[in-house]
């Protein structure tokens, strides 16, 4: 809005913001000012209620190999932005597109008759370089989808007992991530079974936006 403004942060991407803290100090033209202030704060509210939605889950699983990924299921036009608040709250970015690797959901297997046949097809067009991902429901598509040589498998839904037996089946042949029913209140226990990834659509479809606004001093 004017080149002429100063703008000084005080807290960093990524950094605790308590309440009632300083974020940044802007000075300049007061026209300016007043002219960006609710796009400025929509920006800043949203993307650090992405950031600290991911940090809860990502602090509930400390100390556990999990790691907390993020979904396609991002706010039209704000993709990039939103998977660079997960970061900053310390998770980690799943798929940008459908380009960078190839998951194949429950549709695209009941569509290609099973999973024996969509994995043949999957790997026969893909690059040598791109990895393939499968959801399955039960241990018995596992143990399909791990002999038919998935690179990775999405446990859809499962409790954590069916879990931890995903990941003794699994035995590393292939990473596992597990996915459904992840909140604040079950996702230590999901991350204790042993599984590599936890991935949560909440942390950007959901998060509540944080509480900031702008002052005149």
């Amino acid at each position: 809005m004017d080149p002429a403004l100063r703008f000084d942060a005080h807290i960093g991407d990524g950094e605790d913001a308590p309440k009632g803290s300083v974020v940044a100090v802007i000075e300049g033209n007061a026209q300016a000012l007043l002219s960006a202030e609710r796009v400025a704060l929509n920006f800043v509210q949203r993307l650090s209620g992405v950031a600290t939605a991911t940090r809860a889950l990502v602090h509930a699983i400390a100390g556990t190999n999990a790691r907390i990924v993020c979904t396609r299921k991002t706010t039209p036009g704000l993709r990039i932005l939103e998977k660079f608040a997960v970061r900053c709250g310390g998770g980690v970015n799943h798929r940008f597109g459908l380009d960078d690797a190839i998951l194949i959901k429950d549709n695209h297997i009941a569509a290609a008759g099973g999973i024996a046949p969509v994995l043949a097809r999957a790997r026969a067009s893909a690059g040598h370089m791109v990895r393939i991902e499968i959801e399955v429901d039960t241990l018995a598509q596992l143990e399909e989808a791990l002999a038919h040589g998935a690179d990775a498998v999405l446990l859809d839904n499962m409790p954590p007992a069916t879990l931890r037996e995903a990941v003794a089946i699994a035995g590393g042949r292939a990473r596992l991530e597990a996915s459904g029913n992840v909140r604040l209140e079950t996702v230590r226990a999901i991350a204790e079974t042993g599984v590599d990834a936890i991935s949560s659509g909440s942390i950007t479809h959901s998060a509540p936006a944080l509480d900031v606004a702008l002052d005149f001093v």
